[in-house]
This record gives C-alpha cells, sequence and structure tokens, in this order.
C-alpha cells in the first residue's frame, strides 16, 4: 500500500527569499510609476508655454479672420456681379424680342432681311462682321441689333470675370478652412494646457478682471470716447476666438464691437485693424480709446490711460484690463 505523505513545510529561508522578491518586485513597478508619473510643472513653467500658445494662437486665429473677411467681401463681389448679369441678360433677352419683332415684320413683308436672318443664328454677334449689309436696315434697326451685340459682349465680360472671381473665392474658402483648423488647433493646446494646471496656477495663469487696476485719462474725441465707453460695459465677457460679440469675443473681435457702438467701423481682424486712424508716436501720446497691437500685428486692445489696456486676452480668460508691459512687445498704436 502506497504511503500518504504531507508536503515539506517551506523553510524559513526560502519564506524569506519569497518575501524579498515580492518586496523588490513592489519597489520596481513603484519606481517604474513614478519614473513615468511626469512632475508637475511650475506656475512660471506654465505660464511661459501659456504665452508661446498664445502667440501662436493669436498669430493663427487673425490670419484665419482676414481670410474669412476677404472670403465674404469677394462672396459680395460675386454676388454683385450676377445680379449685373442677371439685368444685363434680362436687357438682351428684350433686344432679341425685338430683333424677333423684326424679323417677323420683314417675313409678312415676304422678305427677310440677311442681316437679320444671322441675328437669328446660334451666334448674333457675328453680324457686325458683315457690316456692309447693315445699310439695307433702317436707323432704328441697325440701332437695337448694336445695342444687342453690346450687350452681349458685356455679358461675356461679366461672366468671364464672375468665373474668375469664383475660381479664387473657391481657393480662399479652402485656405480660410485650413486656418480655421490650425487656429483650432492652438486653441486646443491652450485649453488643453490650463486644464493640466491646478486650480491656483489656472487662476494665476487666466487672472481675473484687472479691476484692482488704476485706469483714466483724457478721453479721445467722441467716436473714441464713446467706443471706450462700449468696451467697459462687456468687462468680464468670455474670450472666444472667432466672435465679435456681443456675449463673447477676440482681441480684433471686441475692438470691432466696441467702435461699431461708436458708430465707426473697424476692419475684422488686426491686420486691417492696423490700416485705420493714424500713428501715435510713443506710449505717453495714448489716449482713451486709440489701439494698440501687440506682438507683430497679432493682438490688439484699447488704451484705457496710465499704462492699462481694456482687452479680450486668450482662451480662458474673459474681457479685463491689463498693464500694458505684460501683454507683449508694442508693435503698433493708432489713435482712430
Amino acid at each position: 500500500m502506497a504511503s500518504h505523505r504531507r508536503p515539506a513545510a517551506p523553510s524559513r529561508t526560502r519564506t524569506r527569499i519569497s518575501a524579498l522578491t515580492v518586496v523588490a518586485a513592489t519597489s520596481v513597478g513603484l519606481a517604474t510609476q513614478s519614473a513615468q508619473a511626469a512632475p508637475q510643472p511650475s506656475t512660471s513653467q506654465l505660464k511661459s508655454q501659456l504665452d508661446q500658445l498664445n502667440g501662436q494662437a493669436d498669430k493663427a486665429i487673425e490670419a484665419y479672420n482676414q481670410a474669412q473677411a476677404q472670403q465674404q467681401q469677394l462672396q459680395q463681389k460675386v454676388s454683385i456681379l450676377q445680379d449685373e448679369i442677371a439685368r444685363n441678360q434680362a436687357k438682351a433677352n428684350q433686344l432679341l424680342d425685338s430683333v424677333g419683332a423684326i424679323a417677323q415684320s420683314q417675313y409678312a413683308s415676304g422678305a427677310v432681311d440677311p442681316t437679320v436672318q444671322l441675328m437669328l443664328t446660334s451666334n448674333p454677334g457675328e453680324f457686325l462682321q458683315k457690316a456692309s449689309s447693315m445699310n439695307q436696315l433702317t436707323s432704328n434697326e441697325a440701332s437695337q441689333l448694336n445695342q444687342l451685340q453690346a450687350e452681349e459682349d458685356t455679358l461675356a465680360k461679366e461672366k468671364a470675370e464672375a468665373e474668375q472671381e469664383l475660381q479664387a473665392l473657391q481657393a480662399l474658402t479652402q485656405k480660410a478652412q485650413a486656418l480655421k483648423n490650425s487656429a483650432a488647433a492652438k486653441v486646443k493646446a491652450t485649453q488643453k494646457l490650463l486644464d493640466s494646471a491646478t486650480a491656483s496656477q489656472r487662476t494665476a495663469l487666466v487672472g481675473g478682471t484687472g479691476s484692482n487696476l488704476h485706469y483714466g485719462g483724457a478721453a479721445g474725441d467722441s467716436i473714441e470716447a464713446a467706443a471706450f465707453a462700449a468696451a467697459q460695459t462687456k468687462i468680464g465677457s468670455p474670450y472666444h476666438w472667432g466672435s465679435t460679440g456681443p456675449s463673447e469675443f477676440d482681441c480684433s473681435g471686441f475692438m470691432m464691437w466696441s467702435y461699431e457702438q461708436a458708430g465707426y467701423q473697424l476692419g475684422r481682424d488686426t491686420y486691417a485693424q492696423m490700416g485705420d486712424g493714424t500713428p501715435v508716436a510713443s506710449v505717453s501720446d495714448l489716449r482713451v480709446g486709440d489701439l494698440v497691437f501687440f506682438n507683430g500685428g497679432e493682438h490688439v486692445g484699447m488704451y484705457a490711460g496710465n499704462g492699462i489696456v481694456l482687452h479680450a486676452p486668450h482662451t480662458g480668460a474673459v474681457v479685463r484690463y491689463e498693464s500694458i508691459s505684460t501683454i507683449g512687445s508694442i508693435y503698433m498704436m493708432r489713435h482712430i
């Protein structure tokens, strides 16, 4: 009969080795996790990254705004051309009816003039190439035929121009879409960075409304004073790229909206706005309501006096006052 034996109990030495192996494996695992977990960047590091992203986003957004404004202008031009073509086509149709009446009259008399026959072909313009036959018509009939030819020529030119404009519009639309995608990617990266920050860091990065800053000074002319007064009513409104108000704004959209309230039409983007008004030589010459452009023209704010600007800063922030020295390098100053 086979004997049944209990398995030998593990020795203390083996037990100790197994325990040490587990501890060692756990330590290695924790060390690996620690190595993989990136340390939280400091507020100053995040601020530097945010400034860089905001600069890139401003550039992409204003390029998109510029393309969008050009697209709208081109679309308006195409629409005007199309309306003009429609009006001239109607005039040409009326003249063709007159030519038809001439032919009908001549047919009733038993002979249709060769020139009229030519006008009723698929290519009415050919009649001018046979001007010698025009003396067979009355002066009134000849005048109508000449007018028809002129309308046909005008229509041909307008249709060719409209075709070119439509092609340009299509190319610009594609460019605007690419710029929009680029701007959206920059904004998304900015928001991701803000989301990675702690609550206290986010407060430091985004800031408040700047209500603790002391602004003031002599207002500019009535347009600037009215624009500044309108801008002040939007303090605390959120920044949103591509927006022109009345509840959300990007930097140039905020300037555009504020001056619209004063009855003045600014361009849509910073690059267009830099062409408005007259240059200001130095900060000391700035007046309340003047436009101040930063970082190569990629950002714009409104001067509020005492070295303060009122602007829509960037993603995550709200319309606020801010020291002119903290925004970036001044590129241009304009008095509207």
